[in-house]
């Protein structure tokens, strides 16, 4: 391990969580044997992560999409990294859907190979920040920084969990022509999620009628997630998330980070990620006002 404090530690460039993964076992997901019907969601955390695994839960699975069954999402898209139950992922029955946080150099070999499916969602940085800072009140796995400034500089410096966002991004998007690779933003899920469905649907090679693509629309809509159990994570023990300090689900909205951060501190956050966002090979639709 290369750093770590009470909250993370930091292994081959990238934070975790204390005591919810080893070093070996992250070392172990190089040799993880990928399918090719496997469906990997990567994020940077806070980034959407939630909602689209509710999107893959809802076109893979008819009784999540009907309400026949009461599955967490968790355990229908979980965290190949964070196997905290110890579930036999190598015999899960195909389609394995699995969430990520992982940068590209730490995925398995299989994936980078070229097998499976790796859908990305990248959200605009600020924002990420202020939904990271909000959420690390409510999780009791994560220091709680109550000053702003002091964690928008741990952010700055890839000291939060998954390190610093522009590696991460810049990591993955290198891949995109290497790899079987959907990029998405959380922008413009917001400002057409049913495209972004279909988008996905056409990517994967899901066929679903009109009725169940506007049903699954209907219900990754922030509104009926903030009340589904299976995706609010109320069902999390307290020793995971603190609900008396705030809500796991509380805005879901684009550019919050205007309520939030003084002029000051977008200059500051500006003058260190300007420069190498410029340089990133995509456009980002920042506002949800923006053309896509």
């Amino acid at each position: 391990m290369e750093t770590s404090d009470k909250y993370l530690f930091k292994y081959r460039g990238c934070c975790f969580i204390q005591n919810m993964v080893t070093p070996e076992y992250i070392d172990s997901l190089e040799d993880f044997e990928i399918k090719d019907s496997d469906v990997f969601l990567v994020t940077f955390p806070k980034s959407g992560t939630i909602w689209t695994q509710n999107i893959l839960s809802l076109i893979y699975h008819e009784g999540h999409r009907n309400g026949t069954e009461d599955m967490e999402l968790a355990d229908r898209v979980p965290w190949i990294e964070y196997n905290i139950q110890n579930v036999d992922y190598v015999n899960r029955p195909s389609p394995r859907l699995f969430s990520s946080h992982l940068p590209y150099h730490l995925m398995p070999k299989g994936l980078k190979n070229g097998r499976g499916k790796v859908i990305y969602v990248a959200r605009n940085p600020k924002d990420v920040l202020v939904s990271y800072y909000h959420f690390s009140k409510v999780s009791v796995l994560l220091e709680e920084v109550e000053d702003f400034d002091a964690i928008m500089e741990k952010f700055l410096a890839g000291r939060v969990l998954g390190s610093l966002w522009l590696d991460h991004i810049e990591g993955w998007y290198a891949q995109r022509d290497n790899m079987n690779i959907l990029f998405l933003t959380y922008e413009e899920m917001k400002k057409d999620l049913r495209s972004s469905v279909l988008k996905v649907c056409d990517f994967l090679g899901k066929r679903l009628t009109e009725e169940e693509i506007d049903d699954v629309v209907d219900k990754a809509s922030f509104g009926k997630m903030s009340v589904d159990r299976r995706t609010n994570y109320t069902t999390m023990p307290p020793d995971v998330l603190d609900f008396s300090k705030g809500r796991f689900m509380r805005k879901g909205t684009v550019g919050d980070w205007k309520n939030i951060m003084t002029v000051a501190q977008n200059e500051r956050f500006d003058s260190v990620f300007k420069e190498r966002m410029e340089k990133l090979p995509f456009k980002f639709c920042w506002d949800i006002n923006d053309e896509l």
